[in-house]
């Protein structure tokens, strides 16, 4: 390491400001402001020379931290990059959505702070876009095979990426209009600008991998005419499924799924014209779900100017620091506050849901919520406890189940395992001779690192399968669960 003994001298973990909550509320950029390069440098030398590096165990990507960490501390931003696009094909993308489990596993942070790991991440690749570092790859020779990329999320943009430099002619299809999967409408503009998104497509572009945005596979084209085309399917359609709450009310008009909010949300901040669009303004609005989605739907909430915005969580709240069942160097589940929360609204915690309450015109009004009370190791909702929660629009944000089966199941026979998912073997291949699967439909709801991770090691897969060899990494196998959310 560049200084040995920079953990010792930087003792504190300082990230950068975000910008104030009366400003950030104007408009839907990005919340943080930029670190001043004294600060990062000084940040990226607490990394320590550990000896074993614990982060590429919280990693499944296997990042190469400390390295990349050192090049920032001696200020040798293009090495950094080269580094971290050894092993991530997309960090401007990771250094802003993920949670950072490289983080948790921070030797450094048995007794300190961990060392701001997706900081540094995020500032290697913005400065490389920034400096033009970031270039187009093509392969050097083709092989003649071709390959389809059904899903255009972090899982199908690096299976394709991958392929296309390891010379198959790649061809990604996406439903949507525009590419990028939840990445585009999923993921609120304050949390990812998307000219961040777009830059790596022409990136990505410029290499060879093609693009067909608004084409459904298993409807425009089928499943079997995709795969006649195509000597290999990579499926990578995410698990878009979202987890229902059946209880009384629930067809009320106001009451949503996250994702049909946001997705909305995102394409009238694109510019798009959304007839009948759902909003928050000047609504009483309930978000029952306490993760990240459902910390999307309240910081979107806020800037469509709410009247108020409740969250409900049906569990208990998370301990402030990490609780000695989840020991170093575990992901520990605690309380945190990210920027939404920060904007504004209420948090409650033990909240079930028991009815949605209507009004005259059958439209939501309220919600029927009990205390939860934990019966045999189940959350029910314990008696005597209900009261009336008003609201005018309720965005149910409880996970998802998995992919569409339908299609998959019809057009082509996947089967499916006991979560949902789509059942694979160890080469990430599925039922169907030539296919695929990468991600979250193979995996169930996940990080979006181990959907890139997923899509390197299923390209590696793809090209043994149609060269007989592969020289491309695979950093995971479908059967790693070390830190899966699955």
């Amino acid at each position: 390491m560049a200084d040995p003994k920079g953990f010792l001298k930087t003792r504190e973990r300082e990230l950068p400001p975000r910008r104030p909550v009366s400003v950030r509320l104007m408009d839907w950029r990005e919340v943080y402001e930029q670190q001043e390069s004294g600060e990062l440098r000084r940040q990226a030398g607490r990394c320590m020379d550990c000896g074993i590096p614990f982060c590429h165990h919280g990693c499944p990507l296997g990042n190469l931290i400390p390295e990349w960490n050192d090049f920032v501390y001696r200020g040798e931003g293009r090495s950094a990059i080269e580094r971290l696009h050894a092993t991530n094909n997309f960090p401007e993308f990771t250094g802003r959505l993920c949670p950072a489990p490289c983080e948790s596993s921070c030797v450094l942070g048995i007794n300190q702070p961990a060392v701001t790991i997706k900081q540094v991440e995020v500032s290697i690749i913005d400065e490389a876009f920034a400096k033009g570092w970031v270039e187009p790859h093509p392969p050097q020779r083709l092989t003649g095979k071709t390959v389809a990329v059904v899903g255009s999320g972090p899982a199908g943009l690096a299976a394709a990426q991958q392929l296309t430099r390891a010379g198959h002619t790649v061809a990604v299809f996406e439903r949507d209009d525009r590419i990028g999967g939840l990445l585009r409408y999923g993921i609120p503009e304050f949390k990812m600008e998307k000219h961040h998104l777009d830059a790596r497509l022409s990136q990505m572009k410029a290499e060879g991998t093609r693009f067909r945005a608004g084409v459904q596979i298993g409807v425009d084209i089928t499943w079997d005419d995709l795969r006649a085309r195509y000597d290999a399917v990579v499926v990578a359609v995410g698990a878009p499924e979202p987890r229902d709450l059946p209880v009384p009310g629930r067809d009320l008009d106001g009451v949503h799924t996250a994702m049909e909010y946001l997705v909305q949300s995102n394409k009238a901040t694109a510019g798009d014209e959304v007839p009948g669009q759902i909003t928050a303004e000047d609504r009483h609005v309930v978000v029952i779900g306490g993760g990240d989605t459902g910390a999307d739907c309240i910081g979107t909430a806020h800037r469509q100017g709410a009247a108020s915005v409740t969250n409900l969580a049906i569990g208990r709240q998370p301990p402030l620091t990490r609780s000695d069942s989840q020991p170093w160097p575990m992901v520990p589940t605690v309380f945190e506050i990210n920027s939404a929360h920060e904007e504004g609204g209420r948090r409650e915690y033990l909240a079930s849901t028991v009815e949605f309450l209507s009004d005259d015109a059958g439209r939501v009004s309220g919600l029927r919520v009990a205390e939860t009370e934990y019966v045999d190791g189940h959350r029910v909702p314990k008696t005597g406890t209900e009261r009336v929660l008003p609201a005018d629009l309720v965005l149910l944000a409880l996970g998802f189940t998995g992919p569409e089966q339908r299609l998959l199941t019809d057009q082509i026979g996947l089967h499916f395992d006991d979560h949902g998912s789509v059942r694979r073997d160890e080469s990430f291949a599925t039922d169907a001779s030539g296919v695929f699967v990468a991600g979250d439909a193979g995996r169930g709801q996940s990080l979006i690192v181990w959907a890139i991770a997923e899509g390197r090691s299923a390209a590696a897969a793809v090209d043994a399968f149609l060269e007989g060899r592969t020289d491309l990494p695979a950093p995971v196998r479908p059967t790693d669960r070390a830190i899966a959310l699955h």
